[in-house]
C-alpha cells in the first residue's frame, strides 16, 4: 500500500478544506507514491519520534500537530524543527499532519475527548459556515435518475444524518442547436422544447470538482447547463468544539476528580456556582475562543486548554472553566487516528509512539 492511499483515507474523513488558514495539515515531508513499510502515530513529530521510526523501520509518521507552521528559509539543523526534518529526509521517512481539519469533524478530536468523559447527545459547539454549495442543473426527465445517482455517488446531497437529498421539479427547456453542434435531441437550426427536470442538490465545497465531473459524465447533453451557488449555511457535522451531557448530574468536585483521573496532568479551574454539573462543553487544544459559545448554550462547564490568567475572569460566574492542558486534552487523538486506520485497513502496520512528546513537565 502506498502512502497516498492512507492520505486519501484520512482526507476523506477530515478534508483539508476544513483546516484553519494558519494551519499546515497534509504531507509535510516525503513522497506520497512510495510503499509504506509501517507507520507511527503521534501528537508531535519530534526528532525522538523520527529516531523511533528509524529503529523499527517505519517510513511514515502521522502526527496531529504539523511540525512546520510557517515558511522555512533554510535547513541547517539550528532548531528542533529543522533537525527533525533533516533526519526524516535522510532516512526516507514521510511526515503527515492532520490538525485543525480533524478538530472540525464531529467524529474527530473532540468526539474522542467527549467519549472519554462519557458525554451523550453530542453536537458541534460552533458550526463552521461557508462550507456548502448548491448545484442546480436541468436534465431530460428520462435521464434525471441517472444524473442524481451520479451526484449522490460522489457525496452530494448529504445533510447531517441524511444523504441522497435533492429537490426536483418538472419544466420545459428550450434551445436551438447552431452549426457545429451535435445535439442529443433536436435538429440543427430548429427550436426544440424538451420536458426536463430541474435538480437542486447541496454539496460540500471540496467536492466541487468531483461533482462537476460526475454531472458532465452522466448528463446526456453536449452542453450541460448548471449553476453553482455558495451558501452561508452552517454544516452540522463540521465545526469547533462539542457540547453534550453526562448521563447523570454529578457534584462539581466529583467531576474534577473524574477529569483528573482520565486525563492526568494539572487541572486549573474556576469555582463553579452550581453544586452539580451535567451539560459539558469542550474543545481539545486551545479553545478559549469558544467560551462565549459555551455560555450561550448554557453549559455548566467548559473544558479546554491554554487559558490565560485574565481569561479565567471571563467565566463571569456563569460557567466553570476547567483547563487540563493542551497535550492532555488531545492525547487520545492518537488512539482515534489508529482506530480509524485499523478499521479501514486490516493489514496496515501502525502503532502509537512510545515517546512522551509533551514538552511541559509538572512538579
Amino acid at each position: 500500500m502506498k502512502i497516498e492511499t492512507i492520505i486519501s483515507q484520512l482526507e476523506s474523513w477530515a478534508p483539508p478544506h476544513l483546516q484553519e488558514s494558519y494551519d499546515n495539515s497534509g504531507l509535510i515531508v516525503g513522497d506520497s507514491k512510495i510503499e509504506i513499510t509501517s507507520a507511527i502515530i503521534c501528537l508531535d513529530s519530534t526528532e525522538a519520534v523520527i529516531d523511533e521510526a528509524i529503529s523499527i523501520g517505519a517510513n511514515l509518521i502521522i502526527a496531529h500537530h504539523p511540525i512546520v507552521f510557517g515558511g522555512i528559509k533554510r535547513l541547517t539543523g539550528e532548531d528542533y524543527v529543522q533537525k527533525a526534518i533533516i533526519k526524516a529526509i535522510k532516512n526516507n521517512i514521510a511526515i503527515y499532519a492532520i490538525h485543525t481539519n480533524l478538530d472540525h469533524v464531529i467524529t474527530g478530536v473532540n468526539a474522542e475527548f467527549a467519549k472519554r468523559l462519557g458525554l451523550e447527545n453530542q453536537r458541534i459547539l460552533l458550526e463552521k459556515p461557508n462550507l456548502l454549495i448548491s448545484l442546480v442543473t436541468y436534465v431530460p426527465k428520462s435521464y434525471a435518475l441517472q444524473v442524481r445517482n451520479a451526484l449522490f455517488e460522489v457525496g452530494a446531497g448529504a445533510i447531517g444524518n441524511y444523504d441522497n437529498c435533492s429537490f426536483n421539479s418538472e419544466g420545459l427547456g428550450t434551445y436551438r442547436a447552431k452549426e457545429g453542434a451535435a445535439p442529443f435531441i433536436g435538429n440543427i437550426g430548429e427550436n426544440h422544447t424538451e420536458l426536463e427536470e430541474r435538480i437542486e442538490i447541496v454539496s460540500y465545497k471540496w467536492l466541487e470538482k468531483s461533482l462537476l465531473k460526475a454531472l458532465k459524465s452522466s448528463h446526456p447533453y453536449e452542453e450541460v447547463a448548471y449553476q453553482l451557488t455558495a451558501l452561508n449555511n452552517t454544516a452540522s457535522q463540521f465545526g469547533a468544539g462539542i457540547i453534550g451531557e453526562l448521563k447523570e448530574a454529578i457534584p462539581f468536585e466529583e467531576f474534577l476528580v473524574k477529569v483528573k483521573t482520565i486525563f492526568g496532568g494539572m487541572v486549573r479551574y474556576t469555582q463553579s456556582s452550581k453544586r452539580e454539573v451535567k451539560k459539558i462543553a469542550l474543545c481539545g487544544g486551545s479553545g478559549s475562543f469558544l467560551l462565549k459559545n459555551a455560555i450561550q448554550q448554557q453549559a455548566d462547564v467548559f473544558l479546554s486548554a491554554d487559558f490565560k490568567y485574565h481569561q479565567f475572569f471571563d467565566s463571569n460566574d456563569k460557567i466553570s472553566i476547567v483547563d487540563i492542558g493542551h497535550f492532555e486534552s488531545e492525547q487520545f487523538t492518537m488512539n482515534l487516528i489508529l482506530g480509524f486506520l485499523m478499521e479501514k485497513n486490516t493489514n496496515f502496520a501502525a502503532r502509537l509512539t512510545s515517546i512522551q512528546t509533551n514538552p511541559i513537565q509538572y512538579l
